[in-house]
């Protein structure tokens, strides 16, 4: 399965809607992508609703996402998570330390 990434910017916030595999083949387009939308100011917000599959190697994408927006003051949230990411995220203890936006609250 490919990579799909969408990116959808509004004045305040840019959504970026993954789909299909993070891993170590597509890690790094995942990364680039969203390492350039990290701006101060901006809120970068991650769907991941889309993807079938994550290893390490996304969680890896993940915690540089998270240390960079927040040195750049960029406030960072993943939403819409498939059960298969919400298991990896907590078997390795991330989900206790990444902003996750749940139904309605934005």
């Amino acid at each position: 399965m490919e990579l799909t990434i969408q990116t959808i910017s509004h004045e305040t916030e840019h959504c970026v809607v993954l789909g299909g595999e993070i891993d170590a083949y597509t890690g790094p387009k995942v990364k680039e992508t969203l390492m350039s939308l990290i701006e101060p100011g901006m809120t970068l917000t991650v769907d991941l609703e889309a993807v079938e599959y994550m290893d390490s190697t996304g969680i890896g994408v993940f915690v540089a996402i998270m240390k960079a927006s927040k040195k750049a003051g960029c406030p960072f949230y993943v939403q819409n998570m498939s059960s298969r990411v919400e298991r990896l995220f907590r078997i390795t203890g991330f989900y206790e330390f990444i902003a996750i936006r749940k139904g309605e609250d934005k």
